[in-house]
This record gives structure tokens, sequence and C-alpha cells, in this order.
């Protein structure tokens, strides 16, 4: 496989001679270094660098090409990536590039400080001079190499393969590699550059395409799809469709043939343990724990139980004790000693004694008695109430409405406590049926409740919308209300009624609403109708309130209803199975890849493979159709990302859409489009005439780098 890297030192460089030369095919992807003449490059490794430091004591390393997985244990590699030194196939980053020579002569056995062999490395088509007269710099200046030749590795992969047999004179190299993707047409066997086509979409962009559409489709498996695991799924896994649109509507349609073509990918796995039901021996233990646990908090609850009793003993015995000094008090100096007590006067006394005394009977559990009964001091209280107006002074005045005032607020809050009583008692008695019910048949039971909250959660919904909307109905359609009025019912509009004939009667002269007893009628003309026309809302809200209680206790996967939606059921955990973890792959197999012939899928707005040798044949100088036809009938594809299945029959396809009818056009791949680049450069370096195009180190020093501009590689020797 050439994806395997080699990177073991070789042994034997002292017995080759300073005139052989040695071959780089220096791609985005990997580094290939080797010998001149050989079939096989000796390294090969990935064309990156990294830079982590140690976990322990901070030191950073260097490391070119793929890391060590054991690297892990000792260096925190997550925080320095990999970085590459080219851009778009370009080098510019020549210090990463120093980096990686250093380690490919190294494993080829060279001296670092010194490579005395003749170098002939690749590059990609029209380099800029810029990237090659650095590189020449890098390697006159810092290996002391006595020449070098650079030469495209296009050209060499399609020279290589004429040899073989497979390509003539005059053709196409269509050369599709990790960033970019080039059409190279030879006339003649040499490259015409002036009309060769470029776009930046290679086998990394379906890669990372690839690795964005999984990351979608299985967001929890994100850490599991690493960059060399998606890798290996694209090259595994995806092919070219000779018509895309027809293959799509084949995985929409979900036919066998879509399922024979899906793969899928099993992440490892290990089934949960079956849960056991807990024993007898668990069962009583847990019962027992239950049961200390509660024994505990009775024995806490008794012993407030018992302090508060005590407090309140001695409060009581204060009291008494309180009461008879006083009665030895004599009526004058009554007032100094209640200062010094904090009372006020004996009535207050005798009220916080009243009130002890309850306290202290509810803490022991004794019934208590109601207030009327216990309090022999409230029919006193109110002394002026039956007193006519007309036999009081101001001042008794103003004191009878405060004692009415008391009078009827005492009044409310024992009705309200009653009623609450009351309610209590028929709320037990309601449970302790609905209990009954339960018991006789908990299903019928269980569904009846349902019926009934979903009925009245239903009725105050729409009686809460009647409020907000208005009770006027437009056909079927409840319509809004514009104004205030027309979102009030009957009973509500008599209210406004009422008050506003209040407010005219009183003009606009002094506020003396309330003076008259009359004026306190009209509360109770308000408050005799409810809220709304069809019965208590109170009632239903209660009802409502009391079965949703209900509900909670006895059904665990009920969930009460928000003003924001409906009843929702408890999202139950299922244990992960075999399932979970596999990573299918349909439709990306051919839809990653395709992005090679609409680059503009990523929003790279350039040409397809197709395309781009269309353009490259319009490009030729005008020699006739016979020209044209001789092209076409020589294309070759090299590069890694021509490796996908279905690539030569698809590229056929699209450029005869382009051609005239009729034109001849025959579509071939490399023999091996990884390493035939490599391989035509090597069979290139052997050539007698090879020392004659390079370019050495006294030409460097003497003519500079801009020779280096009218510098090109004849490949028919």
């Amino acid at each position: 496989m050439p994806f395997i890297s080699q990177t073991q030192r070789q042994t034997d460089y002292h017995l080759f001679p300073p005139s052989h030369p040695i071959v780089i095919d220096n791609g985005g992807s990997y580094f290939r270094i080797g010998w001149a003449g050989e079939t096989e490059p000796r390294i090969i490794f990935r064309n990156i660098v990294q830079r982590p430091r140690h976990k322990a004591t901070g030191e950073t390393v260097t490391i070119v090409g793929d890391h060590d997985p054991a690297l892990m244990k000792y260096f925190d590699c997550t925080r320095s990536g990999p970085r590459s030194a080219f851009d778009s196939n370009v080098v510019f980053q020549f210090e990463i590039m120093e980096y990686i020579l250093d380690f490919g002569f190294d494993r080829l056995g060279a001296d670092q400080s010194q490579v005395d062999h003749p170098v002939l490395i690749t590059e990609c088509a029209c380099n800029p001079v810029q990237s090659r007269s650095k590189m020449a710099e890098l390697l006159f200046e810092s290996y002391g190499v006595p020449s070098v030749a650079f030469g495209v590795d296009a050209a060499f992969s399609y020279k290589y393969n004429q040899q073989l047999g497979f390509c003539d004179n005059d053709g196409l190299a269509i050369c599709s590699g990790f960033t970019t993707s080039h059409v190279i047409p030879f006339v003649n066997g040499e490259p015409v550059y002036e009309a060769c086509c470029r776009t930046n979409v290679g086998g990394y962009h379906v890669t990372d395409y690839l690795k964005q559409l999984l990351s979608l489709k299985y967001p929890h498996h994100m850490s599991r799809l690493t960059w060399e695991k998606v890798e290996d799924l694209k090259m595994e896994h995806c092919y070219i469709a000779l018509d895309y649109a027809s293959e799509v509507r084949l995985f929409q349609k979900g036919a066998k043939e879509a399922e024979d073509k899906t793969r899928c990918w099993q992440l490892p796995w290990t089934p949960s343990p079956a849960e056991e039901p807990p024993s007898e021996e668990e069962i009583a233990r847990k019962a027992a724990l239950k049961e200390r646990q509660g024994q505990r908090l009775r024995d806490m609850a008794e012993a407030k139980r018992s302090s508060r009793i005590n407090e309140l003993e001695n409060e009581l015995k204060g009291l008494e004790f309180l009461l008879q000094q006083l009665k030895h008090v004599e009526e004058s100096d009554i007032p100094s000693f209640l200062a010094q007590t904090g009372y006020v006067s004996k009535q207050e006394i005798e009220s916080a004694l009243v009130k002890v005394t309850q306290s202290l009977r509810k803490a022991k559990g004794e019934q208590v008695e109601s207030e009327e009964k216990t309090d022999p001091s409230a029919s006193e209280k109110y002394t002026l109430i039956d007193i006519p107006d007309n036999m009081l002074t101001p001042e008794q005045l103003k004191e009878k409405r405060k004692q009415l005032f008391l009078k009827t607020t005492s009044e409310g809050r024992q009705r309200a406590k009653q009623k609450r009583f009351e309610e209590e008692l028929e709320r037990e008695r309601q449970n302790k049926q609905d209990e009954e019910k339960r018991l006789e048949n908990p299903e019928l039971y269980l569904e009846q409740l349902r019926d009934k909250y979903t009925e009245l959660s239903e009725k105050v919904e729409q009686r809460k919308r009647l409020k907000t909307n208005g009770g006027h109905t437009n056909g079927n359609h409840v319509s809004g209300g514009v104004g205030r009025g027309e979102r009030l019912n009957a009973a509500q509009k008599e209210r406004m009624r009422l008050l506003t004939t209040a407010a005219f009667d009183r003009g606009k002269g002094e506020d003396t609403f309330g003076i008259r007893d009359e004026d306190w009628q009209l509360y109770k003309l308000m408050s005799k109708d409810n809220d709304d026309d069809d019965g208590g809302p109170d009632e239903d809200e209660a009802e409502l309130a009391r079965i949703s209680s209900r509900l909670q206790d006895i059904d665990p996967a009920f969930v009460s209803k928000t003003e924001s939606g409906p009843v929702s059921e408890i999202p139950r955990l299922h244990p992960l199975t075999k399932e979970d973890f596999h990573i299918v792959l349909g439709v990306e197999r051919f839809r990653c890849p395709e992005i090679l012939f609409h680059p503009n899928w990523i929003g790279v707005d350039q040409r397809g493979l197709d395309e781009m040798a269309g353009v490259s044949a319009r490009r030729l100088p005008s020699k006739g159709e016979s020209l044209e036809k001789r092209i076409t009938k020589s294309i070759l594809m090299t590069g890694g990302s021509c490796l996908f299945p279905g690539t030569a029959e698809r590229l056929e396809a699209g450029i005869r859409m382009i051609q005239p009818c009729g034109t001849p056009i025959r579509v071939i791949k490399a023999s091996d489009p990884i390493l035939d680049a490599w391989r035509g450069a090597s069979t290139y370096a052997t050539a007698v005439q090879f020392p004659q195009q390079t370019f050495t180190r006294s030409e460097y020093y003497e003519k500079g780098e801009d020779w280096l501009r009218r510098y090109q590689l004849r490949y028919t020797l």
C-alpha cells in the first residue's frame, strides 16, 4: 500500500557514488525520497510536522510525519496540530520544509550538513519563481547539494505511462492531488503550460466534506470520527457516480439497489450488563435502613415537640405568676409595675395567657376550643357597637367605627377558618372515596381520572382564552375584541356600570364614599355574580388542582399541563444497543467525491475536472482538428484522488458532452496513480542527458535566483 509510512533508516547510503541522483517527490500529502533507477522509493511519510510538549517536563519535541500513538502517553499532541509547508500545493513555509528535508535525508542515511548527490525534486505546474528560488536556496545553502533539477510530478507520471505504452505522444494529464487538481496538455511529448488549467479542490477537501457530513449525522460520535479514520473510510467506500441525479433519486426511493450500495461501519461496543432483580437480603436491608431513617426523624420530631411543650409551660407559669403578683399591687402602682414587665394592661396579659394555653394544648394534641368560647373578653371589646350614633361624642364615633371594623375582620377570619376546615374535611372524604375506587379497579380509575383532568384543563383554558380574546364569535372563530368592553362578559359589564354610577353620583366634590351604610351595599351587588356566566371557575380550578395532585401521586409518568404546551411524557432512557454504534454510509459515498466535478458545492467558484479538460484543449494553439482529436484519444488520470471507482467513466461522459460529436475519447488510469510520479522521475534521472538539465551550485552563485525564472526542464531526452 502506498499510504503506509516507511521510515526505517537506510544503511547503504555510502555505497552510491556522488554522481548518483536522489529523487524526491514532494507531494502535498506524502513525501517520497529514494535513489534514481529504483522502482520504489526508500522513504515514505506524511508531509506534516508537529511540535508537542512533554506532559511532565514541558519539553518541546519535533515529530515529522505520522506520530506514533505510543507518544500520546507522554506528549500532549492535542495543543499542537499538524502543520504543512504547502498552501494549495505551493511550498511557502520553508521552516517546516527544512524539518521535513532533515528527516528525509537522515532516514536515507545521508549526513544532513552535506548531501553530495544531485537532487531531482518535483513541484506543481507553473510553480511561482519565488517558491522555486527559496527551495534552491535551501538545498544549496543548508545541505550543499551539487546540483538541483525541478520537474512537474504530473509530467513525470505521464512520461512514465507513455514508456509503458498507455499514453501517446500527444494527450492530456489530469492530476487530482491532495489540495489541487491540474490538467496539463502534452504536444510532441512536452507539456504546454500556457494551456494548463488548475482548480483548488483535491482529496483533502473530499475528506473534510465527508467528515463534516458524518459529524452532522452522528454528533454523538464526533470524537471517533478522526481525520485518519475518515480518510480510510473515503478510500475504502467512496465512489463517483456516472449520473449523480439518478443516483440520488435511487437513494431517495430506498430501493433494493440503494440498500446494496449502503455500507455500515461498526464502532466498538460493549453490551451493558443485564440488571438483576434485588435479592431478598437487599430488600430487607433497604427496608431496615428506611425504618431506621424514619425512626430517627420521629425521634427528632418528638424531641422538638417536648422542647416546645417545656417552653410553653414555662411561659404559662410566668404569666400566671405575673397575674398573681398583679393582684397584690395597688391601683396607683399598676402602670409602673406593668412598665417593668413589658405589657400595657392586664387584659393584654390575660389575652397572652389564653394564647399560650391554646398553643400548649395544641402541642400536647388536645382539642382546642373555639376563640369565641376561650376568649371571655371578646364580647366586652366592642361596647360601642349597639349604641346609636346620636348618643356618642365624635371621639366615641371614631372608636365605634374602629370596633366595627375589628369585629367584622374577626368574624371574617372565623368564617374563612371554618370554610377551610370544611374544605379540608371534604377533600379528605373525596380522597377516601377515590382511594376506594382505585383499589377496586386501578386501570379504570386511572383512565377516568385522566379523562376528567383533560376535560377540566380544556375548560379552564377555554375560559382563559375567552377572557383574553372576548366572548364574541364571528362564524366559526372567536374574534378578539378591539376594546376593553368587547373582552368583558355580562357580570363584568355590570360591575363597571355600578362603579361608573357611583363615581358619577359623587360628582367632583369631596370624596365621601363609605360614610353612609348604603354605600357598602355596592360591594354586595358587585360580588353577587361570578366572573363567568357558566358557573364557578374557582371550583373548576380547585378540582383541577386536586386531580393533578392525585395523578402525580399515583402516575409517575404524568406531567401537569402548562400554559405553553400540552401534556408530555417524561423521556425514558433506553439502554444503548449495537445499532446506536453504527456509522452508515449511504449517499455520502458518492456525494463527497462529487465536489471534484462541482467545486461550487463547497464554495469554490471554479471548474470541475471534465470542464478543465475542455478548457485546456481550447487553449492550445490552433493546429486544426487533428491535434484536438489526438489529445482526447490519450487522457491520463493520475494522483491520489483518481483512485475512486467510476472516475474514468465519469470523465469520459463529461468530456464527451463538451467535445463535438464523433470526437474519439479515451480515458485511462495510470498504472499506479500514487507512485508513478516518483517512478517517472527516477527513470528520468538515470538518463545520460540528465546532468545537462540540472541547475548547479556554481550557476546559482554566479547567476542568482533570477536565472531560475527562465529555467525549464525538457522531458523528452
